[in-house]
């Protein structure tokens, strides 16, 4: 069996005596897209801020690649190739897409700050930033002024910088959140692309996404993991639906 590349077990988090996320296992494997998924105030969100290291747990553990990471910083697991898109994704409005983007590797490389690096070493930069920008669909886009570019293309933009980072985990907040259906299948197949180079996990509403590219989904309710599996499993599951209720429920077995 895959040994998972991130593991938590019986991860909770309590606030003043409300218990938002509440002893839940979860194995990540390496090469899969893995979603977590479910209702408005499932605790998804503060359980990601526990797995990326903005929330400090109150108990259980979190491992990656068999190593304990449960009390490190966001910078420390950064630098283990765990990274969260917002962390260094926060798009520079006034640069080019490709100025964005050589940020993101010249701090791959440490050398951020390091303004008499020769031009040629700015050049290898260029290349690689242009090969990413490639990759995402933004080639066409590189002299363009970010703050210019449509919201969808600023996401794609984000995981360019993300992929800049080297990733071996990259992790999603939302991906989707508030686009049109053509930047959402731009996103999708984008998310689906980039899983091929790191393991991918992302917290998503968006059912459709979910089930057309998600490998494992973990449902969350009440701060509980309610299901696992893949879509064609979670989706059909009683629990599943009554949890999610009316519209919700109507949703999720629909999606795909």
């Amino acid at each position: 069996m895959t040994a998972p590349l991130l593991a938590a077990r019986g991860l909770t988090k309590e606030f003043k005596g409300f218990t938002a996320v509440n002893a839940v296992d979860l194995d990540v494997l390496p090469g899969t897209i893995h979603a977590l998924i479910g209702p408005n105030g499932a605790g998804k969100t503060t359980c990601f801020n526990l797995l990326t290291k903005f929330l400090t747990p109150t108990s259980g553990t979190i491992q990656f690649k068999g190593e304990d990471i449960t009390r490190e910083a966001p910078a420390q697991i950064a630098r283990r190739g765990i990274i969260r898109s917002f962390q260094i994704s926060a798009v520079f409005p006034h640069l080019t897409v490709l100025e964005n983007v050589r940020i993101g590797l010249q701090r791959q490389l440490g050398t951020s700050f390091h303004f008499w690096r020769s031009e040629r070493t700015l050049h290898t930069l260029n290349e690689r930033a242009h090969a990413l920008l490639q990759e995402v669909d933004l080639a066409s886009y590189a002299d363009t002024l970010t703050v210019n570019l449509a919201y969808g293309r600023k996401r794609a933009l984000e995981i360019a910088t993300t992929l800049a980072m080297q990733p071996e985990l990259m992790l999603l907040d939302e991906p989707t959140q508030g686009m049109g259906m053509e930047d959402v299948d731009r996103i999708r197949q984008l998310i689906k692309k980039v899983s091929a180079r790191c393991t991918v996990l992302m917290v998503e509403h968006n059912m459709s996404v979910v089930s057309s590219i998600a490998d494992t989904i973990t449902v969350l309710a009440r701060g509980a993991k309610l299901a696992e599996g893949p879509y064609a499993e979670v989706s059909k599951n009683p629990a599943v639906i009554e949890a999610y209720m009316g519209s919700a429920s109507t949703e999720l077995v629909g999606a795909h």
